[in-house]
């Protein structure tokens, strides 16, 4: 049913909690908040930073900009690396390969990130394309990131959108790709909170990286 599959990255392919919230404390460091306390940064992860930092600290457009540079200060050169591999995600994308699957990523985070961490994790070879969010603020929303693949990267006739399935971890997966009719697949082992894949209206939530290809191939997974 579903041939052409978009996957979120942080959250959904790989656990970044350490390297973004690492990234935010400096942010904030320098914008003169101290917090020590790396969990209470975890929401950062999914959303467009900008969004995050106006919402959880009140900044001004301008001082959400500032916190973002420095942000990715640190990221760019520490930060990008401080991150896992989930379990079972190389071994998910060669099955979906030799299924024939048409795989990308659709991820708001700056797209030279997402290239330097596939990369830096090896699985960039699976990937027919690689979509990410802009250095500047005019691709950061998950929708423009999925608009941006479908019509400009994929050039997928509307037809063919019926065959497309997002996989995300958070609701911005599941409220971008709406934008277009598209299902989303929720993650429950990412960053979400507890429901909000289920109010955002996910398609049908797993919780583990081998039941994505369960969802997606069905009776026609290979075993092993």
């Amino acid at each position: 049913m579903y041939q052409y599959l978009m996957f979120d990255l942080d959250g959904t392919l790989t656990d970044p909690r350490e390297g973004i919230t690492k990234s935010v404390q400096y942010a904030l460091l320098h914008m003169g908040i101290e917090e020590k306390d790396l969990t209470k940064l975890e929401p950062f992860i999914g959303p467009p930073l900008l969004e995050s930092f106006r919402e959880y600290y009140d900044f001004s457009l301008e001082q959400a900009r500032e916190a973002v540079e420095y942000y990715r200060e640190y990221f760019s050169s520490a930060g990008v690396f401080q991150n896992l591999l989930f379990k079972g995600v190389p071994k998910l994308l060669s099955e979906l390969k030799s299924h024939g699957k048409v795989v990308a990523t659709a991820s708001s985070k700056p797209e030279p990130f997402v290239r330097l961490i596939l990369e830096y994790f090896h699985v960039d070879s699976y990937f027919d394309y690689i979509c990410g969010g802009s250095m500047d603020e005019s691709r950061i929303c998950k929708e423009d990131v999925i608009e941006e693949l479908l019509c400009s990267r994929m050039r997928l006739p509307r037809e063919e959108w019926k065959h497309v399935l997002m996989i995300g971890d958070r609701r911005h997966d599941v409220e971008g790709a709406a934008k277009f009719g598209i299902p989303c697949l929720g993650l429950s082992m990412g960053f979400a909170a507890e429901g909000e894949l289920e109010k955002a209206g996910a398609a049908a939530i797993v919780d583990t990286v081998e039941e994505i290809g369960a969802f997606i191939l069905g009776d026609g997974r290979t075993g092993g």
